[in-house]
């Protein structure tokens, strides 16, 4: 997978890009947790995540925030952060002009930052949320929610507690016009040290699902 360098607003970020052969093929974004508790876009999470999204045809951009790795510049309370997601938002899309899909998976505090993005991008036609950190972050700018999406998290999550995740979705699923799946993973704390390839294999099966639905 090649590495790849694009401006961002305070300077270079260093990204992981994988294109598909296909010149029209849906893209997607995939974004890292919290860079201060050691979050990058190698984080098991965000990496499995990817291969997911590049095994059903995407082509998928993971990338550091600022501040992380050869990214510049330093740690921005998540408003940088949203920036620099557009950022790279805005370079896939620059590579991929005919894309026929957008999509933006995140886990944790690229939940938050995901979500922050999907309000911004109207483009953006479907999300992957895991363990957004409803307990932590303020979510109430979903109103409405333009896309449909899944939200997955553990069952034994200590970081973010399972009843914080479903007040949220719970409040998302009565808006109307989208469609909220929420799935949890048995055992499976915050970080899918337990429950990895479950989480991966509902991920992949519901974002296959929309594509034959043609809700890309």
């Amino acid at each position: 997978m090649p590495e790849v360098i694009f401006p961002g607003p305070e300077g270079r970020l260093e990204g992981r890009y994988h294109p598909q052969p296909e010149k029209d093929a849906p893209i997607a974004l995939i974004l890292h947790p919290h860079p201060q508790y050691g979050g990058t876009m190698n984080n098991q999470v965000t990496y499995h995540l990817h291969y997911a999204f590049k095994d059903l045809g995407f082509t998928v951009l993971r990338f550091n925030f600022r501040g992380v790795g050869r990214s510049q510049g330093e740690f921005d309370q998540g408003v940088g952060e949203l920036s620099d997601a557009a950022a790279a938002l805005d370079y896939l899309q620059a590579l991929n002009p005919n894309s026929k899909g957008c999509w933006v998976a995140g886990f944790s505090f690229g939940a938050w930052i995901g979500m922050q993005l999907l309000m911004r991008r109207p483009e953006i036609s479907g999300f992957v949320s895991v363990a957004p950190p409803a307990n932590m972050y303020d979510f109430s700018f979903l109103a409405p929610c333009p896309s449909s999406g899944l939200i997955i998290n553990g069952e034994a999550d200590r970081i973010v507690p399972m009843v914080e995740v479903e007040k949220l979705s719970t409040k998302l699923k009565a808006q109307k016009g989208i469609t909220i799946t929420h799935t949890t993973v048995p055992d499976a704390n915050h970080f899918f040290e337990k429950g990895m390839e479950e989480m991966i294999d509902i991920v992949k099966g519901y974002v296959h699902a929309r594509l034959i639905e043609g809700g890309r």
